[in-house]
Order: structure tokens, then sequence, then C-alpha cells
């Protein structure tokens, strides 16, 4: 079977070895006699699995002691009302960083909570860029400042994170663990599992411990982090299969060198698209100003839309999925997580410069 490249947003491509792999324990797990998918998730066998994710995402992204890591449901969406929820108390001020529709989701559901404020934002330029944090007016009740970390649909990402006198919290879905960072400048961090990290059906959050204690009682018992937190995100029955996947993918990361070789490979790949843009001579024009590029989602337009209907249905002709720009912003664009070859990427390049020479 011929693979198809794959630059899906998300569900996203996951890699070959790791598919191939639950491929082959797909019917008898461990000679248990049964699929992962049919395990208890009080058996043993499942709490091994489920204990390796946690401790080798740990390892991968060095996660320091007084954190805990929690595997949900709902993905990120579901994080929008609990992040205020748990820490948007009474009296206190959600700050927000609009970069993104994603961003402007999760202040809609903080609103709907609690006080909130915008302490930046890049809307007037339609996200072209991520703002700065600098000469900020935080509110002296801030409860935390929420950015999302990479910007999916606008082709934009935060290249250093800020050094913020509130607690940082961050929806990093689509670029976790494509790149090191320091995990002890950030309060809580989540990211639904489908772009970087396995399948859909998972989410992750990272949260410093002592957040526990502010919790207010009186929330639904699922949507309070202290219910996940005190039975190893075992409360109810989790997402085992997913959870058994993202242990996959972390393993093959760890096998590709760590996080650190993430990031080269995926500067490699984001090289690649962008020199194929820039030397267009305008006949592809980015998104994002160059200093807020992201490395998982380079968003492009061509000329027209007559254009771009013709290079959309050509390129799935050659075997590319997915590069149909988001509707706001319309145009192309090309996902590369970190399943994503470099091949593909070049291959990509290769049949954007032989469209240009043909129609520019």
């Amino acid at each position: 079977m011929k693979r198809a490249y794959n630059f899906n947003a998300g569900p996203s491509a996951l890699p070959l070895p790791v598919l191939e792999r639950a491929q082959k324990e797909l019917l008898n797990f461990q000679n248990t006699g049964m699929s992962v998918m049919e395990l208890s998730h009080r058996s043993k066998e499942y709490d091994a699995v489920h204990n390796a994710a946690k401790e080798r995402l740990k390892r991968l992204l060095n996660v320091p002691d007084g954190y805990d890591i929690l595997f949900l449901q709902g993905g990120a969406s579901l994080q929008f009302s609990m992040v205020p929820m748990n820490l948007l108390t009474e009296g206190k001020i959600g700050c927000y960083v609009l970069t993104g529709a994603w961003s402007e989701k999760a202040l809609k559901e903080a609103q709907k909570i609690g006080l909130t404020t915008v302490v930046a934002s890049s809307k007037e330029a339609n996200y072209t860029y991520i703002p700065s944090l600098d000469g900020v007016q935080w509110p002296k009740n801030a409860a935390y400042v929420h950015i999302t970390s990479n910007n999916t649909i606008f082709g934009t990402q935060w290249h250093e994170f800020p050094n913020t006198p509130v607690d940082l919290v961050a929806d990093m879905s689509s670029d976790i663990l494509s790149r090191p960072f320091d995990v002890s400048q950030f309060a809580l961090i989540y990211a639904g599992a489908q772009k970087n990290l396995g399948p859909s059906g998972v989410t992750v959050v990272i949260l410093r411990n002592d957040l526990l204690e502010r919790i207010p009682d009186g929330l639904p018992t699922m949507l309070d982090y202290r219910t996940h937190h005190k039975s190893n995100s075992l409360y109810n029955t989790p997402p085992t299969f997913a959870i058994y996947m993202l242990s996959l993918v972390l393993e093959w990361v760890e096998e590709q060198g760590g996080v650190a070789a993430m990031e080269e490979r995926n500067r490699q790949k984001a090289a690649v698209l962008y020199e194929a843009i820039d030397e267009s001579g305008g006949f592809y024009k980015p998104h994002a100003e160059k200093g807020s590029r992201s490395l998982m989602n380079v968003t492009f337009t061509l000329p027209n839309e007559e254009l771009t209907k013709t290079f959309l249905a050509e390129a799935k002709e050659r075997g590319f999925v997915g590069l149909g720009g988001h509707r706001s912003v319309g145009g192309c664009r090309a996902s590369i997580y970190n399943a994503v070859p470099l091949e593909a990427c070049e291959a990509l390049a290769s049949f954007m410069n032989e469209f240009r020479r043909r129609f520019a």
C-alpha cells in the first residue's frame, strides 16, 4: 500500500512504526489473549501501560517534581472551561492573550465563569503575529494568564514563552513535544493528543500541584482536577487505547533522540516549505509574519481562488492530503507535526515549485 502524504491539521499523521506496532499487538496484547482495548482499566497489564505513558512524558519534557500529569477526556475544548472553573475563583481575573480562533474560544468559555480581560491581541491584523507582553499592566487580582502556544489556523507560534508575574497557563495542543521548553515556567499546560501525542481521545494536563489548593469546593466531580489527581486519572474508565497509543508515540520519540531531535527535524521540515514560499516571487504569500511563523502549520495563499482550487485538486491527485486552509484564512495549510517525515515536506515543496513554474 502507498501511504498518503498526510498534512491534516488533526487528527493528523502518526509514526508508521507506531501504527505497525499497534497492528501487531492489536489482537493479543502481551499474551493476555485480548486486545489492549479489551483490558480492564483496573488490570495490572493496563496499569503498566498507563504509568509508562506518564513516566515517558515526564522524562521527555523534564517535568519537575511538584507537578502531576493527568489523562483526561473532552479535548482542549473542555479545558477551556475546566481551567477557569478550577482556577478563576471569585474576585480574581483571568487574563487572556488572543492569537487566534482557539484562544478566542478559551476566552469565551472563561467569560461564562468569571471576570476576564484581554491583555494582548493580534486580532486587528487577522492574527498574523504573536503580540508582545512587554508593558502589560497586570491586574493585581489576576488569577492566571492564558496563551495558545501554536495557532493552527493562522500559522503562528510563540518562539519564546513570556515571563509573567502571574501564573502562566498554555494550550499546547498543536506543538507539545515538538521542541524543548521549561515546564517550570508554567502553572498548567494542556494538550489534545491528536496532533503530536497520538490519536484523538485523550487530553494531557500537566499542572503544578499547589494549584489544587485553590480549587473551590462544589465543582462537578469530573470537572475538578483534584478528582483525577487523587485517582491517578483512573476515577472513571479512561480512553485506554488512546493512552496506549500515546505511550507508543512517546517511546518512538525517545528512540528518535527525544524532544531536541524532534525540534531539529521540525526546523528542517519547516525551512523546506518556507523556502518554497519565500522564493516564489510572491506567487505563494505566507499568512504569518516571519518572526512569528509556526514550525507546525505552514499557511499560505495563492494569487486567486481559481488557482487555489487547481493547486489543491492537483495536490490531491499526487497523494497530498489535508492541504486546504481554514475558511477564516483561506488558501492552503500544511500541518507538519512530529510524525510527518522530511520526505513528505520535500515532495510538497517540489510540487509547489513545479506548480508555480506552470502558472506564475
